[in-house]
């Protein structure tokens, strides 16, 4: 009979969970370009880890759209469209527009002064320029706010395509203080939600998913050239970053 290790197995599952997050850092501050292919054994060298936590971490993001496998090369990240960015805008906005309006008419006041510390995070890390702590705060506002509807498969869609539709580049809007108004668009809607106001509510959320269209745009435009990245796996920095405590593993 197979004896397995469940320790061994979760640890390596650990590190493919982190080497994921830090694949992700990258590729928000545009240290991984739209376009440029990167090979697994040379971004496991930047990372100070082994080939096989990478190529993992690649398949789970080649899963979420956000690469593509090259054969005999590695991966290239996907690049987005402006046909693309308008298409995530309008879905988004179909599903999240009508569905505030719902959970401002039903939630709690209680339940909407849950969010305002996430409200709060979010303008916070605009504000210091710390763009994964605003990407994470901003992450779990949108979707705790959307579950006060009670639709979990609501949430798993729009969960889809926020990771569809990271902002490549967002590092450099990030730097130049671009964040803050989308942010404060944040604690806006949460008093609109409280008081109750229903159509100012609807509004708020189609105004904010318009900027955010925006900064979306003005993100990949932001981006260096495409290509294929020097030895097919350029060091990325931002990657480096992210990935403390993989050193040596």
């Amino acid at each position: 009979m197979t004896h397995l290790r469940p320790q061994a197995i979760s640890v390596q599952a650990h590190l493919r969970d982190q080497v994921a997050g830090a694949l992700r850092a990258a590729l928000i501050a545009g240290d991984l370009r739209p376009g440029a292919v990167y090979s697994a054994p040379a971004l496991a060298a930047e990372l100070g880890v082994s080939a096989t936590p990478v190529r993992e971490a690649m398949l789970d993001l080649a899963r979420e759209g956000l690469v593509e496998a090259v054969r005999n090369k590695g991966f290239r990240v996907t690049e987005m469209t402006e046909r693309d960015l308008d298409e995530f805008t309008e879905i988004r906005a179909l599903i999240e527009v009508p569905t505030v309006g719902r959970v401002t008419a039903s939630a709690t006041a209680g339940q909407l002064e849950s969010l305002r510390p996430l409200a709060l995070r979010i303008v916070t890390a605009a504000r210091e320029h710390d763009v994964l702590a605003y990407l994470e705060a901003d992450h779990r506002f949108h979707l705790e706010l959307l579950a006060l509807a009670g639709n979990r498969h609501l949430v798993d869609v729009v969960a889809d395509l926020r990771t569809r539709s990271r902002l490549f580049g967002l590092g450099s809007l990030n730097e130049a203080g671009r964040l803050v108004a989308s942010a404060r668009e944040h604690v806006e809607l949460l008093d609109l939600m409280a008081a109750g106001r229903v159509l100012e509510a609807e509004e708020c959320m189609r105004r904010h998913l318009a900027h955010v269209r925006t900064l979306w745009a003005d993100g990949r435009a932001g981006a260096p050239a495409d290509g294929t990245a020097d030895g097919a796996g350029a060091a990325p920095a931002g990657a480096r970053d992210a990935a403390l405590g993989l050193g040596g593993r």
